[in-house]
């Protein structure tokens, strides 16, 4: 069995200028990061870049979604007596790797 070997030479440079600067600009997309490249100076196509892109697996990094108030908020009742009603109040913070908690 014969099979086609490309002849096509490395683009280590390419990929590591767009390594670089995925990782200086991280939401950005392949498309601006082309716009980037070829304010620079590269010759490369828009399908040659996205091609690098994928095969380096350079992804926009995903936002996490807020949080929807569930429901309509009743408005607090004032009460009648001293120390009828107690209220709770949170602290949190969130750790060197980015998880939070609550006290």
């Amino acid at each position: 069995m014969i099979r086609y070997r490309s002849h096509r030479e490395p683009d280590t440079v390419l990929r590591g200028r767009l390594r670089d600067l995925a990782n200086e600009r991280r939401r950005f997309g392949y498309r601006r990061l082309f716009v980037l490249l070829r304010r620079e100076g590269e010759p490369s196509g828009i399908n040659r870049i996205y091609r690098l892109y994928r095969e380096e697996g350079l992804t926009v990094r995903r936002r996490r979604a807020r949080r929807k108030a569930v429901g309509t908020r009743a408005p607090i009742l004032v009460e009648a007596r001293p120390n009828a009603r107690w209220s709770l109040d949170f602290v949190h913070d969130q750790f060197a790797n980015g998880q939070r908690f609550r006290a």
